[in-house]
């Protein structure tokens, strides 16, 4: 990897969380990966110092987590635990949405609507990378949009379930056709300024997964 040059020794912890967060979003460390503090310290030049006080931030982050026996990971999900994140994130969609439309912010509307057209491109032909990086752009754009730090600050959340949790492989072209429509409706509502039909509409984007993925686990809880 690139040696890294640290621009601000002041700011050096969050810029090792910065640089940590992305490779993770990234798939450079990916879910499950070991991050053993002596290599990161190497591959950062970074003393463990600043590197030790990173780590800590992105385990309350909760990318990253101590597992009994195995040291410090990234993070990685089962089934019911991707069911857990998706049913928080339908509130915080659906809330973020809503506060979106009460601002009517035409910038944000903007980038919500560039994020579509550039989903809507990754479909034929069926690019994942890119169609998974603009329904991040999507999502984010939404969270960040609301407005309210509280509902931003759920922000890893989405990045978690969408790029970390969900594997390039298991991402469906047909349920990403139907993820533009509606993501295309939702942008829609919140230019509009319906505060009651963006939520209903962002929180119906998330039971289509939360279905999906109940519908899994119960097939793999079936016996034979």
């Amino acid at each position: 990897m690139q040696e890294l040059d640290w621009k601000s020794r002041t700011r050096l912890v969050d810029e090792v969380v910065e640089v940590i967060r992305d490779r993770i979003y990234e798939g450079a460390y990916p879910p499950g990966a070991p991050l053993r503090q002596e290599q990161l310290a190497a591959e950062l030049n970074v003393s463990r110092t600043p590197l030790r006080e990173a780590l800590r931030m992105l385990e309350r982050e909760g990318l990253v987590k101590v597992a009994p026996g195995r040291g410090l990971r990234v993070v990685s999900a089962d089934l019911p635990d991707l069911l857990d994140a998706y049913e928080a994130r339908e509130v915080v969609d659906g809330l973020a949405a809503r506060l979106c439309a009460r601002r009517g912010d035409g910038v944000l509307v903007e980038r919500l609507r560039a994020s579509v057209e550039t989903q809507a491109a990754a479909l034929a032909p069926w690019a994942p990378r890119d169609y998974t990086a603009a329904n991040v752009a999507f999502h984010r754009s939404l969270v960040e949009g609301a407005g309210n730090p509280y509902v931003v600050a759920q922000l890893p959340l989405v990045r978690m379930t969408s790029q970390i949790f969900t594997p390039l492989k298991l991402i469906d072209s047909t349920r990403a056709a139907s993820a533009v429509v509606e993501h295309e409706a939702i942008a829609a509502a919140v230019a509009a300024g319906d505060e009651t039909e963006a939520e209903r509409l962002a929180r119906d984007h998330i039971r289509t997964t939360i279905a999906s993925l109940r519908m899994r686990i119960a097939a793999e809880a079936a016996p034979g």
